[in-house]
């Protein structure tokens, strides 16, 4: 197993890999199993060691978890000790009052389907996937703490969680005896506003960072150069990324910022994830891929992790969109 370069989550004992894959798109019923199955191996075999779910990954719900459970099974029953496994709850998933949200019963209910889903009798990490403001954070926190407390997660953190709610968390979970592992946010150059608080409010109390949609969505490749590809995220009706999102203006910057990773010998996306990683805060960043060129691609980023003082201040004029 190769070695991507590890990094310490936060003040634990846990290690990340730098790059981290994500299973949100390209591992649900719609999407090419072949090509999951191959992805999934190059990445185990070249020391990615953490796989990012969530019980609402993958189209329809649930089967990027069902597809990676019975992957698991069949290839790599044998390396469950050497694979960092988590999942994710918060966001819509079945209908009707108790499907959502960041109840004590959504919660618990939901981390059970997951580990029947994947096979699995614990994930290493469960995350409280947003902040709901319609149940007591303390409630919340309480669900979290009792997963580690029985043995169905090793660790929790938190996802997309606004500052004040993130300190509110810490505290409480500092408190139950089972503190926060980690907080995963949003952050490419196209969004930096995790540098101004939720990075520091993590390091102060010792919670790891890892970042999600480093290429935001694709914008931060060559994919959109031309326009809108029919493989794309934003030509899917199921993707997050939308057609009107791709204006003129993004293209424009996108352009610049190529031109600039041209430069340095890297593609857009890969100086984009070796931007994120530029920072020691940032424990790890997850990739989405849809291809193993892309996944290969991706590691190249590693390659160059150095930027000049003149190399991050013509990025920081294209990054806000």
């Amino acid at each position: 197993m190769d070695n991507v370069g590890y990094r310490f989550c936060g003040r634990s004992g846990l290690k990340l890999p730098r790059i981290s894959l994500g299973l949100w798109h390209n591992f649900g019923d719609v999407d090419n199993k072949e090509e999951a199955v191959r992805m999934l191996h190059y990445a185990f075999d070249h020391g990615i060691t953490h796989f990012d779910l969530a019980n609402n990954y993958g189209t329809p719900y649930g089967s990027a978890e069902t597809n990676f459970g019975k992957i698991l099974k069949k290839d790599f029953a044998s390396h469950r000790d050497e694979m960092l496994i988590s999942t994710k709850a918060g966001h819509d998933m079945w209908p009707g009052p108790y499907g959502n949200g960041g109840s004590r019963k959504y919660l618990i209910a939901s981390l059970h389907q997951s580990l029947k889903r994947m096979g699995l009798d614990y994930v290493d990490i469960f995350y409280s996937h947003r902040y709901d403001p319609e149940t007591p954070i303390e409630e919340t926190m309480g669900a979290l703490s009792d997963m580690v407390r029985q043995g169905k997660a090793l660790y929790v953190g938190i996802s997309k969680y606004p500052e004040d709610k993130a300190r509110e968390a810490y505290r409480l979970l500092r408190e139950n005896g089972t503190p926060c592992l980690i907080h995963q946010g949003r952050y490419n150059i196209f969004n930096r506003s995790i540098e101004h608080d939720t990075l520091p409010l993590a390091a102060e109390n010792g919670v790891g960072f890892i970042g999600f949609s480093p290429l935001a969505q694709g914008l931060l490749s060559d994919k959109y150069l031309n326009g809108i590809p029919d493989d794309s995220r934003a030509a899917h009706s199921y993707g997050f990324l939308k057609r009107e999102e791709v204006t003129p203006d993004v293209i424009k910057k996108v352009r610049k910022l190529t031109d600039i990773a041209a430069r340095r010998g890297q593609t857009l996306a890969q100086m984009a994830l070796a931007w994120c990683l530029r920072l020691e805060e940032v424990n790890s960043v997850i990739v989405g891929t849809s291809s193993l060129k892309q996944l290969q691609s991706n590691l190249d980023a590693l390659e160059k992790p150095s930027f000049t003082d003149e190399e991050l201040w013509l990025i920081g004029e294209q990054g806000a969109v």
